[in-house]
């Protein structure tokens, strides 16, 4: 859980920062074009908590993390020590598998909560220096347009992602083969299809949740 959680906290709310930014400037910017720019607060944090920060939170965790799976489970495999764990009556899924999937996906929500904060703090000191959006006005229209749902739909979705991290981490980690390069092969792959998974699943639970 230390893993997936606390040393991965600096990468997801420095993430999670300077996308709520580029968000609410981008946002903003596109919108003055209509006159409608008072809307950038709603759409800017309904798009960071239904999408975006649960999205690349999930993309930065899969990168870090699963990563750090796949390479410590092949290294154990390459060098024996799976075989090891099991002719001293250890069941490896049990005794490696299970505790990484339980901290993604209780870890992965959490850390998700805190990107959606600081996100949309981000936002805030954007549209307040460069937009001229008052701090009151911002949050007020915020909190008008962001309902709970729409919180709970980006946080329900980070425990399939997790979920998906762990599984493909460990996955990749247990096949690995042929020493060294073969772990750093299979960490790439480990990353690679987290990535895919995490953006196909991410569009079918977009359906299932709106």
């Amino acid at each position: 859980m230390e893993q997936v959680g606390v040393n991965s906290l600096v990468v997801a709310l420095l993430t999670a920062s300077f996308t709520g930014m580029v968000m609410v400037l981008q946002t903003g910017v596109q919108l003055a074009r209509f006159q409608s720019e008072n809307m950038t607060p709603g759409i800017a944090s309904l798009a960071l908590l239904r999408e975006i920060a649960p999205v690349l939170t999930s993309l930065a965790i899969a990168a870090r993390v699963g990563a750090a799976i796949t390479a410590e489970i092949g290294t154990m495999k390459v060098t024996e020590q799976l075989d090891a764990l099991e002719s001293m009556g250890t069941d490896p899924v049990q005794y490696l598998v299970v505790p990484r999937l339980v901290a993604a996906m209780v870890m992965l929500p959490l850390l998700t909560i805190l990107t959606d904060l600081v996100g949309i703090l981000g936002g805030c000191l954007v549209g307040v220096t460069k937009l001229g959006i008052t701090f009151h006005y911002y949050l007020d229209i915020t909190f008008q347009w962001v309902k709970i749902e729409d919180f709970m739909s980006g946080v329900l979705k980070t425990v399939v992602f997790g979920a998906i991290i762990a599984i493909i981490g460990c996955y990749t980690g247990f096949t690995s083969k042929g020493g060294a390069e073969g772990v750093g092969v299979a960490t790439t792959r480990s990353v690679v299809a987290s990535f895919i998974l995490i953006l196909v699943s991410d569009y079918f639970l977009t359906e299932i949740l709106l």
